[in-house]
């Protein structure tokens, strides 16, 4: 397998912090305090956040209330404000909400797919069609994700095939951008450019994403095997915010901080300002009275902290 030599001189960082990062808190989150998070995240140039879901509160609480935070965060131009949707009902709920982007999901794994959503990867694909078209009418973005892509906390090993079967059923709906989600992070790097490869063959790799979780620590490794390959949009979560309930131990997302630290060291321009995540990833962990999950955040706020 040929990896690119040259990596891409930009990257797009979709901040998934307010909606990936904080769901799977056991204590709600107040509103307030997921809004102030987004306006600092916004203030930090950040030019897609992901900040709520339209879901059940009974499937998932720490999502209630996500129309009060799309109405009172403070939006800047040009700046994607992304929600995720399952149905019509959440999508029409989004449209009240004045979101830019919704996200649909499915999953390369049949048990997941039956174990999270309670239907077959086909019978999620379908639901959708309705959505999308929905969204294409009033002409909001649609970002696909396909989760457990890199492996299942049921099935295993995932086989690529599989991958690059949902993501073309993503691109015949009409998505705009998929993301390739390793939700229990359980890849590597030869596997991520496995996906890519494949997956880079039936939608454009420049609208393809990496979503990685760091439960095995390889998140960064994977990121840039992903830059190898031509890929320039990764999602990140800052304080490195989530977790994995199929995972013991699990860190959740890639932290944000860590993965513009190795940007800045591969001179990738990302248009964020670090020092403005870093304070975010402290502002949201103290909020939480939690570690802050991301090394470059730490290590820098020490930094800072030790010359004052």
């Amino acid at each position: 397998m040929k990896s690119k030599v040259n990596l891409p001189k930009k990257v797009k960082i979709v901040e998934v912090g307010p909606r990936d990062g904080l769901q799977n808190e056991k204590l709600f989150v107040d509103n307030d305090i997921k809004i102030a998070l987004i306006d600092r995240l916004t203030s930090a140039g950040f030019i897609n956040i992901e900040v709520a879901a339209f879901v059940s509160p009974k499937w998932v609480p720490q999502m209630a209330g996500s129309d009060i935070v799309m109405n009172g965060i403070s939006r800047k131009p040009g700046t994607l404000y992304s929600v995720l949707v399952p149905n019509l009902q959440g999508f029409e709920k989004a449209i009240e909400a004045r979101t830019d982007e919704i996200v649909i999901f499915g999953a390369a794994s049949e048990t997941f797919s039956q174990k999270n959503i309670n239907c077959s990867i086909e019978e999620s694909i379908a639901r959708f069609i309705p959505v999308v078209q929905a969204a294409k009418s009033a002409g909001i973005r649609v970002r696909g994700s396909v989760s457990c892509a890199l492996g299942c906390p049921y099935e295993g090993e995932i086989d690529p095939k599989k991958v690059v079967e949902v993501v073309q059923r993503m691109a015949n709906l009409g998505c705009d951008e998929i993301d390739i989600a390793d939700t229990i992070g359980v890849g590597t790097p030869n596997k991520v450019k496995t996906v890519f490869e494949q997956t880079g063959k039936v939608f454009s790799i420049e609208r393809l994403s990496g979503h990685f979780h760091d439960t095995y620590g390889q998140s960064l490794a994977n990121i840039y095997a992903a830059l190898e390959m031509g890929v320039s949009i990764f999602h990140s979560a800052v304080a490195g915010l989530g977790g994995c309930p199929y995972a013991k131990g699990a860190t959740g997302n890639v932290a944000t901080e860590d993965v513009l630290y190795l940007m800045a060291g591969l001179g990738i321009e990302t248009g964020i300002d670090f020092e403005k995540v870093a304070l975010s990833g402290e502002f949201i962990s103290n909020a939480l009275n939690r570690p802050n999950g991301s090394k470059a955040g730490k290590a820098y706020l020490s930094k800072i902290n030790n010359a004052q």
